[in-house]
């Protein structure tokens, strides 16, 4: 019996918990699992690295590759050494002799994984070939691909962001400042408008026997993928199901939109898109009419099934979305 190849789109946090679910179906479930990571970030240390050696942001593919490092204490090791993060310290004193204060450690805020896959992007040349030796590092039980071997920007036309004037459309430029911003996203664009995509995640897609969209911020990890346009291309060709996890709660980019507005937002950016399955969180969809059409306009069934976090914060409880997950994944078509 072959695996099920399980082809996750996303960034940040929202593809981790997607991940860890995903690997919380291997005791039912022969899963082949690749993920394609945005390349959009620009803000904190991946947004430093970004500015001062060029390159991939590393932050989302790191957190992809910590979501799959292997199980065994000494991986475990190492995926919590790529996630520590340097600290401030003191401010030294002056250097002896001079007038000029020493130099203040420029680590502060930096992720050590995300240092290593910045150096091993310039040592090999290919953030792929990079991406598969930290990979090799960790353990890792899938594979994480960029979407595309180009760092890109993100603008979005947005309203109403000065509530002086809240008819007023302005351009957010920045993964990090469309992410925070106060206004409502009324369009999307990547600059540049057409990266070339990662070949190698073109044939993942075309082999996928499941493409798996969301959980993550919408505007800034999720629909970046169905803009670039080799990509968006595949996805509508592979011959793969496809499934999108809902959110459980807004954030500060999707302000006003409702849960079936996310999933006509997928349809506005990527019309040939179809959908086999979305699956939801009942208290999060709420009234499940709406979504409901919406998930049939897309040509896919709304799935309800427990998959929050039991403290009351708005994440996904790994191993009840890898639950979840297995009915879904496992069904035959």
């Amino acid at each position: 019996m072959t695996a099920t190849r399980v082809v996750a789109f996303g960034g940040g946090h929202g593809l981790s918990a997607s991940l860890r679910a995903l690997r919380h179906c291997a005791p039912e479930l022969d899963l082949d699992l690749t993920a394609v990571v945005t390349v959009g970030d620009d803000g904190g240390s991946s947004g430093r690295l970004r500015a001062e050696r060029g390159g991939l942001p590393p932050g989302d593919l790191r957190q992809a590759l910590v979501a799959l490092a292997g199980d065994h204490p000494a991986t475990q090791r190492s995926a919590g050494l790529f996630q520590h993060r340097f600290a401030a310290v003191p401010s030294p004193p002056a250097v002896i002799g001079t007038r000029e204060p020493a130099p203040v450690g420029r680590l502060t805020g930096h992720a050590v994984g995300n240092l290593v896959l910045c150096g091993l992007m310039e040592l090999l040349g290919d953030p792929v070939l990079a991406l598969e030796h930290a990979g090799a590092m960790l353990g890792a039980v899938g594979r994480v691909l960029p979407m595309s071997c180009e760092p890109v920007g993100i603008e979005a036309r947005v309203r109403g962001t000065n509530s002086g004037r809240p008819n007023e459309v302005v351009t957010v430029t920045g993964q990090h400042q469309v992410a925070v911003t106060a206004g409502r996203v009324e369009s999307l664009r990547l600059n540049p408008d057409a990266p070339e995509a990662c070949p190698q995640a073109i044939a993942a897609i075309g082999a996928a026997d499941w493409l798996v969209f969301g959980p993550g911020s919408w505007y800034t990890s999720v629909l970046p993928h169905l803009l670039v346009p080799e990509l968006a291309a595949a996805i509508v060709a592979s011959p793969a199901r496809r499934l999108v996890t809902l959110n459980l709660a807004a954030e500060k980019e999707t302000f006003g939109l409702s849960v079936a507005d996310h999933l006509a937002e997928l349809r506005w950016y990527l019309p040939k898109l179809r959908v086999d399955r979305v699956l939801g969180d009942a208290r999060a969809v709420g009234d499940p009419a709406p979504v409901e059409r919406a998930a049939e306009s897309l040509g896919a069934r709304l799935v309800l099934a427990p998959v929050g976090a039991t403290d009351g914060t708005p994440r996904h409880d790994s191993a009840a979305l890898g639950a979840a997950l297995v009915p879904v994944l496992g069904a035959a078509r």
